[in-house]
């Protein structure tokens, strides 16, 4: 107990999920599903490479959107739910999919009492089955998400970059205690922590992140 009779906050840890919960990208699996299904959404990806040659210039993120629009054509919210929840059924099943070292380290922080979020650039829906599925619960999740558009479901937010601790910070955490990541782009998430854990990162990949926060981190090698 703290001074005055109050309890103190469990200690918060933050988890990515592509490359330290899954082996890969999720939403990517999901995405090549879903053209692999439809050939007619590869015959409009390939009339929309003009558009594509002409967004690439300005970001490699802009031709990702345009794609990903293609692939989820048609589909309303309900219906989009519905298809995550059962990609996200499938890919549980896939067991070598998981990091299993990953896994028990997230599970080892909820037995201890900790504060558990995943903060991911996958789309909410989809890793939010995936944890389900893999029965996961009492788990926070900071995810990526769509909006529904007259053709079909648009992203909506990209969750980053910066805009992981943008989002981090609307949920009210501004620090926390442990960050797993397996990339430099999660430089501003992992700025914030007291540990720092590199997933199975190169030595390249370490220095720069060290280098970037100016401090050594943690190094993990999960299987």
């Amino acid at each position: 107990m703290a001074a005055g009779g109050e309890a103190l906050e469990p200690p918060v840890v933050l988890f990515d999920f592509d490359g330290v919960l899954i082996h890969g990208d999720a939403f990517y699996l999901f995405m090549r599903g879903r053209y692999r299904r439809s050939p007619w959404r590869v015959l409009l990806a390939l009339l929309c490479t003009p558009l594509l040659l002409l967004q690439l210039p300005f970001s490699r993120r802009l031709p990702v959107r345009t794609l990903v629009h293609v692939a989820l054509l048609g589909l309303g919210e309900k219906r989009y739910q519905q298809v995550a929840a059962e990609f996200a059924a499938q890919l549980a099943r896939r067991s070598r999919l998981f990091c299993r070292d990953g896994l028990q380290a997230l599970r080892r922080h909820q037995v201890a009492g900790d504060r558990v979020l995943v903060v991911t650039g996958c789309e909410h829906a989809l890793v939010s089955g995936i944890l389900r599925e893999l029965g996961l619960t009492g788990i926070e999740v900071l995810a990526s998400q769509l909006r529904a558009g007259w053709s079909g479901m648009r992203v909506l937010r990209h969750n980053v970059g910066r805009r992981k601790v943008e989002l981090l910070a609307q949920h009210g955490l501004k620090a926390w205690r442990t960050a797993y990541s397996d990339s430099v782009h999660d430089v501003p998430m992992l700025r914030p922590a007291t540990e720092v854990v590199v997933v199975n990162g190169t030595p390249a990949l370490c220095k720069k992140v060290e280098k970037a926060l100016g401090r050594a981190v943690t190094r993990a090698e999960w299987f």
